[in-house]
């Protein structure tokens, strides 16, 4: 029995040594242990450029290290992970293309969901890493892995792990491992299931504006990625994207503050946006205020901040979705009185309504009055404002009007279709002995909202001091990238017909 243990002892000493002396070993070895080191070694398969180290890129490798380690250890999750970083700082790259291939060759049989806002994005990423898969150099390290042949399209493909060693006698076998599937947000899922779920850029830039967009994509995340996990208890979500939108699904996932939920903010730049830097001690790693001074230097900074305006820049650089000068309107220039004009001081008074039937969610239904004051300036003398069923509303619009009085002009937007103009019609209706108007107005709410702006950032609107005040300020000081835009739809309706040459046909 002493030979037998000598012998097993120097047998273990022998396959160490050789280990040690075979650079493949050292390799697999090395990449086993870091993501990033993963990444530098295949980085050439992916890339025509040459790797540039950066902290960051390190630093997202860890955070994404914990998440696959938990779920390869099949323990319940710690959290999930969200990460908001500039364009351009490789986070497609370490997040949807190398990390899945690196948890293969750690957990063979690992499923991957991966999401963007198109199909066609999805898909290049995809097909990143299946040439990964299949690139001589991974084959080489990793001759056990193989993409199956019966499932190799670039929307679905799967893992196989074939044995290397066998003895006499043993019967070589093929273990089915796991896949990634990919798709766009609201692409079809039924049918297929996770360990890890991957949403990266989730929401198309262009039309991060779109009340629609926003609640679709919202939803989408919502409702149906949280039923695609293999184990509600330990599969994990990854979600990775540039700010866009105060009501981004990185904002509409915060907001619910959910503890299990790990948020990462990484901004360009920390001249202007060092408060959103999560944590906030990752500050003390930019250089000269940068969070990559190659990838993203001050020059590069301020051309992009040209190409994509204050809002893009504000969003995607500073990954804070509202401008630091106030955004579109500069809220710090409104004047304030704390009593109303003599009568005598107004030319003319508009209360402009922009509705919604949404009983308690939703929409909001808003009334702005707004008066023209003969010294050329505004003022928004009161805003109503809720979520109310249809009879409450159309009850409350009339509470209103008696209120204001018949020398107070109501108009209301009319929404496109026959629904629309049906329900302002019923309005206009009820308000006999009113001068009651529907405005059909045209362009987008930015281009409405754009003359508007330019009398409030020119210091020549006052607000009367009400507890509307709050509310209305919040909302004009994030638009165009507030979660709602019901108050500055109805106050850039009233300021439009106040400075309007001629009045919108009235309905009858």
């Amino acid at each position: 029995m002493r030979g037998t243990t000598d012998t097993i002892a120097i047998s273990r000493e022998d396959r160490l040594e050789a280990a040690l002396n075979t650079p493949l070993t050292i390799t697999r070895e090395l990449n086993s242990r870091s993501l990033y080191h993963f990444i530098q070694c295949f980085w050439d398969e992916v890339s025509t450029h040459n790797f540039v180290p950066n902290w960051h890129i390190a630093y997202l490798c860890e955070q994404l290290e914990q998440v696959a380690l938990g779920v390869g250890s099949r323990q319940p999750r710690l959290h999930d992970l969200i990460i908001n970083v500039p364009p351009g700082t490789t986070k497609t790259i370490t997040c949807s293309i190398m990390f899945p291939v690196w948890c293969w060759t750690k957990w063979y049989w690992m499923r991957f969901i991966t999401v963007s806002y198109s199909l066609a994005l999805a898909l290049e990423g995809a097909e990143y890493c299946r040439d990964l898969l299949r690139s001589d150099k991974f084959r080489q390290l990793y001759p056990e892995l193989e993409i199956r042949d019966d499932k190799d399209t670039k929307g679905n493909f799967k893992i196989v792990k074939r044995e290397q060693a066998i003895t006499a006698g043993h019967v070589k076998k093929t273990l089915n491992g796991g896949n990634r599937y990919s798709t766009s947000v609201g692409g079809t899922l039924t049918g297929f299931h996770a360990d890890i779920l991957i949403w990266d850029d989730p929401l198309n830039p262009n039309e991060s504006t779109s009340e629609k967009e926003l609640i679709n994509t919202n939803r989408w995340i919502d409702e149906t990625l949280p039923t695609r996990k293999t184990d509600k208890d330990c599969s994990a979500v990854i979600g990775i994207m540039q700010r866009l939108h105060q009501d981004d699904p990185t904002g509409h996932i915060l907001a619910k503050e959910k503890e299990n939920v790990k948020h990462i903010c990484l901004p360009g730049e920390i001249k202007n946006y060092r408060k959103k830097v999560t944590p906030p001690e990752l500050a003390d790693r930019y250089v000269d205020e940068l969070l990559d001074p190659n990838r993203l230097s001050w020059r590069v900074l301020h051309d992009l901040e040209a190409d994509l305006g204050q809002y893009g820049y504000a969003g995607q650089i500073g990954q804070d979705p509202t401008p630091p000068g106030g955004g579109m309107f500069k809220v710090d220039h409104f004047q304030f009185w704390s009593t109303p004009p003599v009568k005598s001081n107004i030319v003319r008074t508009i209360r402009y309504w922009d509705k919604a039937g949404s009983d308690g969610k939703g929409a909001f239904t808003v009334g702005v009055k707004m008066s023209l004051l003969r010294d050329g300036f505004f003022l928004v003398e009161d805003v109503k404002r809720g979520q109310w069923a249809n009879e409450q509303r159309e009850r409350i619009i009339k509470e209103t009007a008696v209120a204001d009085g018949k020398n107070v002009q109501i108009w209301m937007e009319q929404e496109p279709g026959s629904g629309g103009k049906d329900s302002v019609q019923a309005s206009i209706k009820s308000l006999a002995g009113w001068a009651a108007y529907a405005d059909k107005p045209t362009g987008d709410k930015i281009f409405r909202a754009d003359p508007y702006s330019v009398q409030v950032n020119n210091g020549t609107v006052i607000l009367l001091t009400g507890v509307w005040n709050a509310a209305y300020l919040e909302e004009l000081k994030f638009f165009p990238f507030s979660k709602y835009k019901d108050q500055v739809d109805a106050s850039s309706g009233a300021f439009n017909q106040l400075t309007a040459k001629r009045m919108a046909r009235r309905i009858t």
